[in-house]
Parts: structure tokens; sequence; C-alpha cells
């Protein structure tokens, strides 16, 4: 019988949360932690400051909502983004641009706009990431339908344990328009963006490991955030989170495949 593996695990240094109800970090934070109340709003999604004006005019709502998931927990660890590998993580993309294309598609007019064809690719995002922060660390683009989350988590874990440097997740996700949403109902857009380290920095100590076992996810209990959790796969996120949030020592299963969940303890520094 082999030897059980060591987790993986990387420190954590900064996060990036824009969600229905939840417009940062600090904010989710202090939801989640019972501080306040969740109240469910519209995602308010800005604007790519940080792109040229002609990019900016060409993104849609899932480049802007992976952008500022992934600029806020960038500005708040002060990181140079320029030289920081990322993962992006999203269940389907942009589906406004999907429906766009297979509409033009349906109809007589056949000739798709250049623009929206490039924005229809899995990588966009990390594309227009590439542009607004002038990055030219290597970036990885990747799904695993409701288990994006936890694929992206382990990617990122991945490299920070083989590089030894510091990689960004970033999850992301918005709703589809009908007749799609019908056929994939996601309950609206969030995102998630964790900057991890391979060593802890100064005056921020979590660390995570992450196993991979065959027990039941955990969820939310009832309300407005289980909703969310489970609406949404970037949200898949929301329990480790809450974990965080807390301040505390603990350990959550986060849903990745059919019969293989993700096991992630958190570990408070001394």
């Amino acid at each position: 019988m082999s030897e059980p593996r060591e987790p993986l695990g990387a420190y954590v240094r900064s996060i990036g949360v824009l969600g229905p109800g939840l417009a940062d970090w600090p904010s989710a934070a202090a939801v989640l932690a019972g501080q306040r109340p969740y109240v469910p709003a519209t995602t308010a999604v800005p604007p790519p400051a940080a792109l040229p004006p002609a990019e900016r005019r060409r993104t849609g709502e899932t480049v802007r909502l992976a952008l500022a998931a992934g600029l806020e927990a960038v500005t708040r660890a002060g990181a140079d983004a320029q030289r920081l590998a990322t993962v992006f993580a999203s269940s389907g993309g942009d589906g406004a641009i999907c429906d766009e294309i297979c509409s033009t598609l349906a109809s007589a007019h056949r000739q798709i706009s250049p623009t929206r064809f490039h924005n229809s690719v899995h990588n966009a995002a990390s594309g227009y990431w590439s542009i607004a922060l002038r990055a030219a660390a290597p970036s990885t683009s990747l799904c695993a339908y409701d288990g994006s989350f936890a694929a992206g988590l382990l990617e990122a874990l991945s490299q920070t344990a083989v590089s030894g440097e510091a990689v960004l997740l970033i999850a992301y996700e918005t709703a589809y328009p009908e007749p799609l949403h019908a056929k994939r109902p996601l309950a609206g857009a969030f995102a998630v963006a964790l900057l991890l380290e391979p060593r802890p920095a100064e005056g921020v100590c979590v660390r995570l490991e992450a196993t991979l076992v065959k027990e039941a996810p955990d969820t939310l209990g009832q309300g407005g955030l289980e909703a969310l959790r489970a609406g949404v796969p970037a949200a898949r996120s929301l329990p480790l989170l809450k974990l965080i949030s807390r301040r505390d020592t603990g350990r959550v299963v986060l849903d990745y495949l059919t019969d293989l969940r993700l096991a992630v303890t958190v570990i408070r520094c001394p």
C-alpha cells in the first residue's frame, strides 16, 4: 500500500470578492462571519479602469467581473501583477457572447463580429488581464462545470508548490440569457480571487491545505447565501471564505467531481 500523499498547501495573502450583495472582501467577510445580515442585490460590476478605452468598450460583464475581483486581491496585497502567474476558472466563460454568436449563426445574416468571436474564447479574461496589467507571467484558463472553483484551487496550489512563487486564482461566473438560462440556470454574477503564496506574508498568516476525499460537500444551511452557493459554480467557494472570515482553524469540503470532493483545511498561524 502506498503512503498517503502530503496535502497541497499555500498561504492566502489577500482575497477579492464581488457578487450579489457582496461588494468586496471586507463586506463579504462581515456577512460570512455573521457580523451583518446578507441582503441579496444585483451584482454591480465596475468598468475595468485599468484597460485602455478601446479595449474597455469591447469587454463584456464576464471579463469585467473577473478583472474586478482579481484587481481587488492584487491591490490589497500590493502585489506586482506584471510578474504574477494567474489561474482563471469558470464553468462556461461568457454566456452572453455565446448566446449572441449562436443567435447570429441561426439568423439570415451569419456574419460574426471578430470582436465577439475573440471575446467568446475561454481565456478571454486572461487576455484582457494581460493587457490591463501588462502581465507577461504564465496564465492558465480552465473549466470543470460545477467543480470549477475546486479545480482552479487545485491548479493554483499545484503551481505554487512547483514554482515556489505566488499564484493568483480568479474564479468567476455570470448568468446566461434565455434560452440558454433555461438549460443552465445560474443564480447571478459572482467572482472570487485568492492570492496564494508559498510562504506567509508579513501580518497575514492563513494557510490552506487541500486533499481529495469522498465526502459530501459542506453547505451554508438555508437562506440566500446557500442559494448563491448552490446556484453559481464560483460561489462554491463560500464555505471556504466563511471559515477564513471567522479567523479560526477548521476544515471544509468543496464540490469538485461527481464522486470526488476537495477538502480544504484552514490553519491560522500562531
